[in-house]
């Protein structure tokens, strides 16, 4: 039985880096699951590769089908932003999935597919570096956001408490001071976890 590994972390913790670096990964075999959002997309972005960028219309039309395993909304600096995970083709009777996402939505999709089947990655980084990264990332942007980079690293703190990690049953976390090493000890505990029995 396949599972889904589900990699959570503040803003510019380097889970986008990780992400790549595990799905390229011939070893684990992973599949991905992209998130939807109607946020707009960013310098660099590739439609379908980070997000599937859709409109408004488009996830009315996704909620009406019933294809929506969970969904969140974000008031921004710049209006709301909805984010969702949409039911499309995933196939856990053969494969293992990766995917980007929050606490909430880990505890919607563990709540979806069952606790033994959504397996939490949570990665940790210093909260200094943190900033500075997002801030070097901003600057590269043709328009900087700078507002809404410091909402998002301001909610982060309340959105990854210890009280929410706890509530949602996240115990391990992954420390990417040194990102071979993350990545080697994700990989190592990806593979454990794959050759348990559901």
């Amino acid at each position: 039985m396949g599972k889904i590994f589900y990699l959570m972390g503040k803003s510019s913790s380097g889970k986008d880096t990780i992400y790549k670096q595990l799905m390229a990964d011939e070893d684990l075999h992973l599949k991905n699951i992209v998130l939807y959002t109607t946020r707009p997309i960013r310098q660099g972005e590739q439609e379908g590769i980070e997000y599937h960028f859709i409109t408004e219309e488009q996830l009315a039309n996704l909620e009406k089908e019933g294809r929506i395993i969970e969904l969140r909304a974000y008031d921004t600096c710049f209006g709301i932003w909805k984010y969702c995970t949409v039911d499309a083709h995933i196939d856990l009777d053969r494969e293992n999935y990766l995917i980007i996402g929050t606490i909430e939505s880990f505890c919607k999709t563990k709540a979806f597919y069952g606790e033994e089947k959504v397996i939490p990655l949570m990665i940790e980084l210093d909260d200094g570096i943190r900033l500075r990264r997002a801030l070097d990332r901003e600057m590269a942007q043709d328009q900087p956001k700078y507002d809404e980079m410091c909402r998002r690293y301001l909610a982060d703190a309340a959105n990854f408490s210890l009280e929410k990690k706890k509530e949602a049953g996240i115990e391990k976390e992954f420390l990417n001071d040194e990102l071979d090493v993350c990545i080697a000890e994700l990989k190592e505990y990806i593979l454990h976890e794959m050759r348990k029995r559901i």
